[in-house]
């Protein structure tokens, strides 16, 4: 079975700013796209893909970016480097023993710095880990949606990675925080070998529940954990 690739599409009151934010934070370079600000990945790192909305942030998110560090200069400097471009620190409720420092992007994304040596993220690359609040079955319905294996499968959390390596994708487990409102960032799939309608055939089979189609043809489904996604047309 092919593999499928994904990108992590954000809500944003201004795409393009955002989109600058997280090209210098992870050394891309923005494409447009539909519209849209696309920093495109590889076979190893997530694509990100930011969309005009008004929505509102309610809340923490369900998806926050882990970026990895090579040394404690490094992680140093990259956090500099969110400073620089409008971020800034985030109180989160991290004791002070915690190695890793957490950030928001300017439009209140949060987001990690990992420290040096975290041995789960190593040779994943900058993009270290998209890290999901949901439960060991949403874990699994992505395992099979993309068909990326597990790499982590212990005491209901999950994790799972493209056979190429890079990004991981992880889910902590209960307790899941009721949903408030549609997840302000999603995952949007490209279907393997072009055809929209089997793919999404093939994720309502896995548990996904379909939803609604948009103005450009993107079929919006939810994912067991009642995520929005998207399958874009080829």
């Amino acid at each position: 079975m092919l593999s499928r690739t994904l990108t992590l599409t954000f809500d944003a009151h201004d795409p393009a700013r955002l989109a600058q934010f997280w090209a210098g934070m992870l050394g891309r370079e923005v494409v447009e796209d539909a519209g849209a600000a696309l920093l495109p990945g590889d076979d190893t790192q997530v694509s990100l893909r930011f969309v005009p909305s008004d929505a509102k942030k309610l809340g923490p998110n369900r998806i926050h970016l882990h970026l990895t560090s090579a040394g404690p200069d490094d992680q140093q400097r990259t956090v500099a480097t969110a400073l620089r471009l409008g971020g800034g620190h985030l109180d989160v409720g991290q004791l002070p023993e915690e190695g890793h420092i957490v950030l928001a992007d300017p439009e209140g994304n949060e987001f990690c710095v990992i420290e040096a040596g975290n041995s789960f993220l190593a040779g994943c690359g900058l993009l270290g880990e998209i890290a999901c609040d949901g439960t060991r079955e949403v874990g699994l319905f992505w395992s099979e949606a993309l068909s990326w294996p597990l790499v982590w499968d212990q005491d209901e959390e999950t994790a799972i990675q493209s056979p190429h390596g890079g990004t991981k994708v992880a889910w902590g487990g209960p307790p899941v925080a009721p949903k408030k409102a549609r997840n302000r960032q999603r995952f949007d799939l490209a279907p393997a070998g072009g055809d929209q309608q089997a793919e999404v055939d093939r994720l309502l089979s896995l548990g996904a529940t379909r939803l609604e189609v948009g103005a450009d043809g993107a079929v919006m489904l939810a994912d067991p954990d009642g995520n929005e996604f998207c399958v874009r047309v080829a």
